[in-house]
């Protein structure tokens, strides 16, 4: 029998098809390893994501207001802010929040004008439950319309709970027209003209004559429809449906307003 020469070549090959497989089954090993580190990093990714959310909570209107006010005080002229600080602090000493109306107190009826000229009476109102009634000082005020804005938000959830809502400046009702598309309200916004209704309640003081002027320029008197630079204090009141007063707000400075969310609750306890 011949014997037959070796086959380098065939063992050559042989040996490449072993290589080769291991080579591959290690790279498919890598790959799944690779594979399962993905998923567990994408899972890690949902769970901080559900526990730790992006940070998506509007500021509350207090801190608004505070944000604002701080603005002001660094951008102002020194002057100007230490009047109007002192022009504050005469209206808080003037005795104005002792002899407004107040919780426990009947609150006085009025039927006043919306934004479209339509008579819009508290009465009306307070027959279909209770009703929160709140006060700013024009659409010029960048506080109130902070306010006003805060106050649209929640709109769906007073609506919800049957609660009525409405807005009252001493503005005239193409003022109020304005101020009521500009910040998209849905809510109705009353002019009292003369603070009329606003003296009934207590809540009106005149300007102090150090800051007068800015006013003057700002243009109120073609704001309002007049020259008595009275303006009612920015307050808040809950009335029930026998018109008693089971809230107020009250404050001298025009920079502190009434939380939404806060006043929503308390009238959501009374229910």
């Amino acid at each position: 029998m011949t014997n037959k020469p070796f086959n380098f070549s065939k063992l050559l090959c042989i040996l490449s098809l072993f290589l080769s497989f291991g080579f591959l089954s290690c790279s498919a090993k890598k790959d799944s390893q690779a594979a399962e580190q993905i998923e567990t990093v994408t899972q890690e990714e949902e769970i901080i994501t559900e526990t730790n959310p992006t940070e998506t909570t509007m500021p509350s209107l207090t801190e608004q207001l505070e944000s604002k006010a701080n603005l002001f005080k660094e951008k102002a002229d020194p002057e100007k802010v230490k009047n109007y600080e002192a022009a504050i602090q005469k209206v808080a000493e003037s005795g104005i929040i002792e002899k407004s109306k107040k919780e426990g107190d009947k609150a006085p009826n009025f039927t006043l004008p919306n934004a479209k000229g339509e008579q819009i009476s508290l009465s009306d109102k307070t027959k279909e439950g209770y009703t929160i009634i709140t006060w700013y000082r024009g659409g010029w005020c960048p506080y109130c319309n902070l306010t006003l804005r805060a106050w649209q938000d929640i709109l769906p959830q007073m609506q919800a709970e049957n609660i009525q809502f409405v807005a009252i400046s001493p503005e005239l009702p193409d003022s109020t027209l304005s101020t009521k598309e500009k910040n998209e309200l849905e809510f109705e916004v009353l002019s009292d003209a003369g603070n009329k209704v606003a003296k009934e309640y207590g809540i009106v003081f005149p300007l102090d004559e150090s800051i007068k002027a800015p006013y003057k320029n700002m243009g109120i008197e073609e704001y309002n429809g007049d020259d008595s630079y009275t303006l009612p204090l920015a307050a808040t009141y809950v009335i029930n449906s026998d018109n008693e007063i089971v809230y107020a707000f009250l404050d001298a400075d025009y920079k502190k307003r009434a939380e939404p969310s806060e006043v929503l609750a308390k009238v959501k306890s009374m229910k």
